[in-house]
């Protein structure tokens, strides 16, 4: 794979084996979301294998409420998002089912428009405080790419590939990507992919410094796994903090940032959990984080 080829195609093989909850995730169309907690590990897979994981409003609404839990469930202290199956982590929106609703009644728009009011996408939540990997199995275009922007770290197949080709059908990507791509890649090379809706292979894509790991697809659980396992051995309340300081702290002066207030770390601060850590390694132990 050359690091400027921008013909991506995903061939990894299936990687669901060490989620046996997720074994027949393919047969199980009926749930365009499937959720898993195990541990302090909540696991949200994009389910609809059949439009290569694009997600109508149903698929949005579900990983909308999943995504509500895992804030609110003190037990959750990381989340993997990925997709089902080795062809693609979700190219997006489904167009197919965008263009059936722009056919709809002005009655079923009203409650289509009602239903969406209701919906928090993961690339709005800017106050979402767990710390969100992006395990990428393959195509990661238009709005699929724009989650993966909106994760924390991202984790990526070989085989892997990114895009926004919005332009390409009348659209913008509006989720986010038009505005994270430019902050988080150099600005010619982010307004190039986004006004053509070329593509990048995740070599690309890490030489870059857009995602973090680009391993061989039979190791990629192994290396999503690694990245869970560090953050879990971290004290919750201080990734949580370290997260929210950098989401606020980012567009401010570097002075702004360090004299700001940011509510997480006030949090942290009083935590039995700060108390844990230095006392931790005095004593020559590993620390027992309780999130508190």
């Amino acid at each position: 794979m050359t690091l400027g080829n921008t013909n991506c195609v995903s061939r990894s093989p299936t990687l669901l084996k060490k989620w046996p909850a997720f074994k027949s995730a393919e047969m199980a169309t009926d749930f365009p979301i499937l959720y898993d907690k195990v541990g302090y590990v909540a696991r949200l897979t994009i389910n609809r294998p059949h439009v290569l994981n694009a997600m109508d409003t149903a698929a949005h609404e579900a990983f909308s409420s999943h995504l509500d839990d895992c804030e609110a469930d003190n037990d959750v202290r990381v989340v993997v998002v990925t997709g089902v199956g080795h062809r693609a982590f979700s190219v997006g929106r489904d167009l197919k089912a965008m263009a059936a609703e722009n056919e709809m009644s002005a009655a079923e728009k009203m409650e289509l428009s009602h239903r969406w009011r209701n919906i928090r996408r993961l690339t709005d939540r800017h106050d979402f405080t767990k710390p969100v990997i992006a395990r990428v199995n393959g195509l990661a275009l238009g709005g699929g790419f724009e989650i993966a922007l909106a994760c924390d770290i991202i984790i990526a197949t070989e085989e892997a590939c990114f895009g926004l080709p919005e332009a390409k059908r009348g659209l913008i990507p509006f989720a986010g990507g038009v505005h994270r791509l430019p902050r988080q890649i150099p600005l010619k090379i982010a307004v190039g992919h986004l006004i053509t809706g070329r593509t990048m292979t995740s070599e690309r894509a890490y030489s870059l410094g857009l995602i973090n790991a680009v391993v061989p697809s039979n190791r990629l659980d192994e290396e999503v796994n690694a990245w869970v396992a560090d953050v879990l051995a971290c004290a919750p309340l201080a990734v949580r903090a370290i997260k929210q300081c950098v989401a606020q702290g980012f567009g401010r002066t570097l002075e702004a940032a360090m004299t700001a207030e940011y509510p997480l770390e006030i949090l942290r601060r009083a935590s039995s959990d700060s108390v844990e850590g230095p006392r931790a390694f005095a004593e020559k132990r590993a620390p027992v984080w309780t999130g508190q």
